[in-house]
């Protein structure tokens, strides 16, 4: 029988680095002596830095805040005219520009080049919603919904580098556990990361 790969999780830092601009690839993974691996990829300063997840608060500021547009296309996020707090897909230079990163993911390593990333669970004041947008600024493609329960799963490839929008529907403190896991092509053995957990902090 396939094997399963996992890595242990590090302790969380007593002083956790705060991002709250800029460009933070929030899931960004890499497969490193046999190991899949997520981590945060820091691009907002002069030179990336790399963060275990559990290192850093992800930080929503008050001007994220906005209203959940009229429409069914939009319901997933709320009621109409409710407070929604959105880090959204296009860059915002005083907000985070939340991404997924694959492109430290080699091609050939994984089975059709494909990882998946599982939200597992989601515990905090309110839903979570990672979606795309088309070219009208419309929703597209709904990729995470707390909403409609987890686990949800996102695919990427190596190579991939993409952006989408996350959507908070109330103010607070949320933690968010995430696994990403893929069939190796030299032998289809399923590996897997460790578990990790997210912080993220909604402003009012």
């Amino acid at each position: 029988m396939a094997g399963v790969l996992a890595v242990a999780g590090p302790a969380q830092a007593a002083c956790p680095v705060v991002l709250d601009h800029g460009h933070v690839d929030v899931v960004g993974l890499a497969y490193e002596d046999s190991r899949l691996q997520i981590a945060v990829h820091d691009e907002s300063g002069a030179v990336e830095v790399e963060h275990a997840p559990e290192d850093v608060v992800l930080r929503a500021l008050p001007a994220a805040r906005t209203t959940v547009p009229g429409g069914p296309a939009y319901a997933f996020l709320g009621t109409a005219g409710q407070p929604v707090w959105i880090l959204p897909e296009v860059q915002n230079p005083d907000l985070l520009w939340a991404g997924f990163g694959a492109e430290e993911l080699q091609p050939g390593i994984f089975k059709d080049d494909a990882v998946d990333v599982k939200f597992l669970s989601l515990s905090g004041p309110g839903r979570l919603a990672v979606y795309t947008d088309d070219v009208f600024g419309d929703p597209e493609t709904v990729l995470v919904d707390s909403g409609d329960g987890l686990p949800d799963t996102v695919g990427l490839h190596a190579g991939d580098h993409t952006h989408a929008n996350w959507a908070f529907s109330k103010p607070g403190t949320y933690t968010l556990q995430v696994q990403a896991g893929g069939r190796l092509a030299a032998d289809n053995r399923q590996v897997t990361s460790r578990t990790v957990t997210y912080t993220f902090q909604v402003q009012k």
